[in-house]
């Protein structure tokens, strides 16, 4: 199959969330409602997805979110105390890779996709700072299905700055990001339905 070339005007101009220490970009519709319709069933059910266990003031615990890895065979990835080894990359993934890569100029090792229930679940304030990733390389995030609240508050000032992420936005976290930002996805009673959030990150791999 012919590759197909995009540019950032085959969807939604970016909007930029900061203005110090980094650089944030979101596109509201980097796919289309039927692409992201089908992209979304096909992950839901195409992966094997998991409970992540995670250790937490020293307790391990059993999340209720689900998660995949998937990546280039090298490509380990340890968080919260645990490592992850890669899933083989599908057919989708890769086309959702291929996408960003034209787009953002940037390559791709390796994707951590998040599958939310409803707004009971969430993530609490962290950054992305593992030692594994490519600190060159900015983080990639495609959020399919609800729409739901996500922030950045920076680390010294807390200043907090917020945005809803929409069914098929893009937001692309640029270096140093992570150094000075931590960010979140706020939990809501309001939401019933499920989330899928793509993370397109570059491991570094071991020697």
């Amino acid at each position: 199959m012919q590759n197909q070339l995009f540019s950032e005007k085959d969807f939604s101009d970016p909007t930029f969330l900061l203005e110090k220490d980094g650089r944030a970009e979101y596109f509201n519709h980097f796919y289309d409602a039927d692409e992201s319709d089908h992209l979304f069933e096909g992950l839901l059910n195409s992966l094997p997805w998991t409970s992540d266990q995670i250790t937490m003031f020293g307790k391990s615990i059993i999340t209720s979110r689900k998660v995949a890895w998937v990546g280039d065979p090298e490509c380990l990835y340890t968080y919260s105390g645990m490592q992850k080894i890669p899933q083989v990359w599908t057919h989708e993934l890769l086309q959702i890779k291929c996408k960003l890569e034209q787009v953002t100029g940037h390559t791709y090792n390796s994707c951590l996709l998040n599958l939310y229930h409803n707004g009971d679940e969430g993530m609490g304030w962290h950054s992305d700072n593992e030692k594994e990733l490519d600190r060159a390389t900015p983080i990639a995030s495609i959020s399919l299905g609800a729409r739901r609240k996500f922030a950045f508050r920076h680390k010294q000032d807390k200043t907090t700055v917020p945005i809803f992420l929409e069914h098929g936005s893009l937001l692309i976290m640029h270096p140093p990001i992570q150094d000075f930002w931590h960010h979140s996805l706020l939990k809501t009673k309001s939401i019933t339905n499920p989330r899928i959030n793509l993370t397109f990150r570059k491991i570094v791999p071991r020697i």
